[in-house]
């Protein structure tokens, strides 16, 4: 029993420098109608929760917030393969709430909101559903501006599930139970209804931009691989400064995991076939919990409105590898984003100083990419085509800017606009394991 593609609204990057999400007001645009959808069951997957009951507190430390720059290897000096585990890369961006909510017949409320001021999104877990014939469940915005249709899973059995809805993007989720018809003699019976037993809750801004504890010496929490003045914009801002650069970011999608965290992944090739880091994700249960944001992007450069992006949910893992840091995955209902278009890989390893641009959505954010607007990249180049990852000479190292979610974004060559890189460290220098390299890996699944 799952889900279906849907909608979602949001606010650009620009949005958070003007204060708290509880004083920032919203605006919208669309740019395609609005679909609904029904459950299912994902064959041969084996289900596990969206997240730990309990949220642990984020980690100080992680891909994306390291706190040293570490120098080019020399001759004379050899160098350290990084062996920590980036398990901790994902970027934290909501907790878990335990609730009690009852939709139901004979009496009880058909409708009930679920609003938490401030927060980024509302996302609800269901452990009961069992409905009459012909009804179905709706959890859309206040405005109806998103919104997705559940019907009740078949055979109806008794009734328990354990199933999430698609995320409602602001911090009101609207449930609400439609009658369809059905038998008036089932109205009678009290084990009918919906029960809602969790809710997913979107940090607010404040919480957010909140630094972790320190894990280690050294460690502020607040490094997020800015490597010196951010020279990211949003991505509408290359529209017409760099074409190719902004329409190559719309392969690019914002990746909801466990309810709580997030990444960047991206379509690779012309299959269904979705790129991310091995340290966001390993296993089609985890695929399967996560929801896929594409078109996620600002209007207007600088501006507040943003597109009405497609979600789908990632359904299977084809191939995952710790060393090299990537994960395959598929998603559902493909043809729906097959109109965003597709990167490619480039099996030729890139030339130090060679430029870059790395499209990603860092700390959540809508697409924003990294590189300087107009003829030069700026900082966003490479610096070292043979730098040390979880093995010798695995990665690329630059210092284009990123933050935390970034994890899994593609590096670009202005020069092809083919990905030299996956994106998996911090540390100004941050690196990507080496494009070439995932050529040869990858080639069965791709």
């Amino acid at each position: 029993m799952r889900r279906k593609v849907g909608i979602v609204v949001g606010v650009c990057a620009a949005l958070a420098l003007a204060g708290s999400a509880g004083a920032a007001a919203r605006t919208y645009t669309s740019d395609e109608g609005r679909p609904v959808g029904t459950w299912h069951e994902a064959p041969g997957v084996a289900r596990t929760p969206v997240a730990v009951a309990k949220v642990q507190p984020a980690p100080a430390a992680g891909p994306e917030t390291k706190t040293t720059a570490r120098p080019a290897p020399t001759a004379s000096a050899p160098r350290a393969v990084r062996t920590e585990r980036a398990t901790n890369g994902r970027q934290r961006v909501g907790e878990l709430l335990d609730v009690k909510t009852v939709l139901g017949y004979a009496g009880k409320a058909h409708r009930q909101t679920f609003r938490y001021p401030g927060a980024s999104y509302v996302k609800l877990h269901l452990n009961r559903m069992l409905l009459l014939p012909g009804d179905y469940l709706t959890v859309s915005d206040p405005a109806g501006q998103e919104s997705y249709r559940y019907d009740a899973p078949k055979p109806i059995g008794t009734g328990a599930v354990d199933k999430w809805t698609m995320s409602i993007t602001g911090d009101t989720a609207v449930l609400e139970l439609h009658r369809g018809g059905g038998s008036a003699a089932g109205v009678l019976l009290g084990s009918l209804g919906v029960h809602v037993d969790r809710v997913a809750r979107g940090f607010t801004r404040t919480e957010q931009s909140r630094a972790p504890e320190p894990a280690a010496p050294g460690r502020t929490g607040r490094e997020e691989s800015v490597c010196g003045g951010d020279q990211s914009a949003d991505a509408i801002c290359y529209r017409s400064t760099a074409p190719v650069a902004y329409t190559r970011s719309k392969a690019v999608a914002r990746l909801l995991i466990n309810g709580v965290e997030l990444c960047t992944g991206w379509r690779v090739g012309e299959k269904n076939r979705m790129l991310t880091n091995n340290h966001c994700f390993t296993t089609s249960a985890d695929a399967y919990d996560t929801e896929v944001w594409f078109n996620y992007q600002c209007t207007r450069c600088g501006g507040y409105q943003v597109f009405r992006p497609t979600k789908v949910w990632g359904d299977r893992v084809l191939a995952t590898n710790r060393i090299y840091d990537y994960t395959v995955f598929t998603v559902e209902n493909f043809p729906l984003v097959r109109k965003f278009g597709h990167l490619n890989l480039d099996p030729v390893r890139p030339v130090k100083g060679q430029q870059l641009y790395v499209p990603q959505h860092p700390a959540g954010e809508p697409v924003r990419i990294a590189g300087a607007l107009g003829d030069r990249a700026g900082n966003c180049a490479v610096v070292d085509n043979a730098y040390d990852g979880y093995a010798r000479d695995t990665d690329v190292s630059y210092f284009c800017d990123t933050e935390g979610g970034s994890s899994g974004s593609p590096v670009l060559s202005r020069k092809t606009n083919r990905v030299v890189a996956l994106h998996h460290f911090g540390g100004c220098p941050n690196s990507g394991v080496r494009a070439d390299i995932l050529v040869n890996k990858l080639k069965a699944v791709l």
